[in-house]
């Protein structure tokens, strides 16, 4: 039967009748943890480093402020406020007298004077009271109004950037589908709404080596029986038959973890409720495949008769049983 020869192949050294991609032993099929970083990463510790970069982070501050994580976002704006009040604070403690009812030398007078200033909330028992203060006053005000007006646009262009909600399948799942070894992928919408549009793309991304002997990254495009659907709702599978056109026939898992090869996964689309343009990305290690398996079904029916999915099941599996192939792959 396939199922069996898929299981059962090994690589050749017949070049015109190479090996489909072989699974690997039956105790390594569970996943491991990945041990090196990815193209898309998942993790901090999967972050590039970039060596030599003659392009220092506050040149493109903009960009790296929407682009932090909520908590380092509010991290930053609270410390960056603090040490704006506390360095006005120092320039008030110069002009001894210059703040009304203030203790002489008080930091805390000066920094909570600091704090009306910069809020504009108005002064109660302290005020300026000389040139030198007031022209400090008149200072602060004017950086208060460039802060409030440069983090009021990056509060909004944070909460009103558009963003898709996704979901890629744990594993890349390789068994036979209409009699064909076929790789598949399964993609999901994490909101209730619709992705319009949506069109997905997958590459192979490996190491190879030019006839000169130049070791380069290659992008393989990995044709898909369908790459594009109306509407993306639910969920969507991803199929690559791995036949004598694929990228992936005749390779073996240790020939991909050697070319260090990585399955790079894009979806893009439109979203109905604010009508803009989304997309994500996700990648695959070789040590996520998973052989002999197939998906489970995760849709049903209510008593009422409506349609229900389970997304619980998402992410589960089942193995591929003889029965599940079709009559005419069967020996």
């Amino acid at each position: 039967m396939l199922l069996t020869l898929l299981r059962t192949l090994r690589p050749q050294t017949d070049t015109e009748n190479p090996p489909l991609l072989a699974q690997p032993p039956a105790a390594s099929r569970a996943p491991r943890a990945v041990q090196r970083a990815r193209i898309v990463p998942r993790h901090p510790t999967d972050r590039h480093v970039r060596l030599n970069d003659d392009n220092p982070w506050w040149h493109d501050l903009y960009h790296r402020l929407l682009t932090l994580s909520w908590p380092m976002f509010l991290l930053m704006g609270g410390v960056g406020y603090l040490a704006a009040n506390v360095g006005f604070a120092l320039l008030y403690l110069l002009d001894p007298g210059g703040i009304a009812k203030a203790r002489p030398g008080a930091f805390s007078d000066a920094f909570f004077f600091s704090i009306q200033t910069m809020a504009t909330i108005g002064y109660g028992r302290l005020y300026p009271t000389d040139l030198y203060t007031n022209l400090l006053v008149t200072a602060e005000t004017f950086v208060a109004l460039a802060v409030v007006a440069l983090a009021t646009g990056l509060f909004f262009a944070r909460f009103s950037r558009p963003t898709a909600k996704v979901r890629f399948s744990r594993n890349v799942i390789v068994a036979p589908h209409d009699g064909r070894p076929t790789l598949q992928i399964r993609v999901g919408n994490g909101r209730t709404n619709q992705i319009l549009r949506a069109d997905v793309e997958l590459l192979l991304l490996q190491n190879e080596r030019s006839a000169e002997g130049v070791s380069m990254r290659r992008f393989r495009d990995l044709r898909l029986e369908r790459s594009h659907t109306p509407i993306l709702s639910l969920t969507f599978t991803m199929m690559h038959v791995i036949d004598n056109e694929s990228p992936l026939y005749g390779a073996t898992l240790e020939q991909l973890k050697a070319d260090l090869a990585e399955l790079l996964v894009t979806v893009t689309g439109i979203d109905e409720t604010m009508s803009q343009t989304i997309h994500a990305r996700h990648s695959y290690l070789p040590d996520e495949m998973l052989f002999g398996s197939r998906f489970a079904d995760m849709f049903g029916y209510l008593p009422d008769g409506r349609v229900a999915i389970d997304m619980g099941q998402f992410d589960a599996t089942t193995p591929v049983v003889p029965s599940d192939a079709p009559a005419h792959a069967q020996s």
